[in-house]
């Protein structure tokens, strides 16, 4: 492999990385417009097991906007262990562990996730987006709230 290959293809790889994290972060900071642009447009496959599944961005979006885009909602997505493989020149698989801690700020409740996300990404345009994702849940901890 060329040095200009090896070159593109950690820059893809790094350039995924971030993409995760940054919907990562935006899921935490409730940045619905952030969280959108890291879904590819048109069809795509959301697979979050109870939460739902969705074959577009803008279903998914209006879920999430509906269930933590409020004061009470205090969420962390801690992203860990990436497994990110090139497949071809703009299509790539990834898998990641997620740790969520989930904080209901008026009740006290809290609960915790464990599990992997189990991912397809593809360049568009020059953007690399997830076109495909599947979260599955391991292990899970609630708490009622006190009182």
């Amino acid at each position: 492999m060329s040095l200009d290959a090896r070159l593109a293809r950690l820059e893809a790889l790094e350039t995924i990385r971030l993409l995760k994290h940054r919907y990562f972060n935006a899921c935490d900071l409730k940045q619905v417009e952030v969280i959108r642009a890291c879904f590819a447009e048109g069809p795509i496959a959301i697979d979050y097991g109870p939460v739902g599944c969705f074959t577009e961005r803008d279903s998914f979006v209006a879920l999430y906007r509906e269930m933590a885009c409020n004061e009470r909602v205090i969420d962390l997505h801690h992203g860990a262990n990436p497994e990110i493989e090139l497949v071809a020149d703009d299509e790539a698989v990834g898998r990641w562990a997620l740790y969520y801690f989930n904080l209901d700020a008026e009740t006290g409740a809290t609960r915790q996730l464990g599990g992997l996300y189990e991912d397809r990404y593809r360049c568009i345009d020059g953007e690399w987006k997830i076109v495909a994702t599947v979260f599955r849940a391991h292990s899970r901890v609630e708490s009622v709230a006190p009182g």
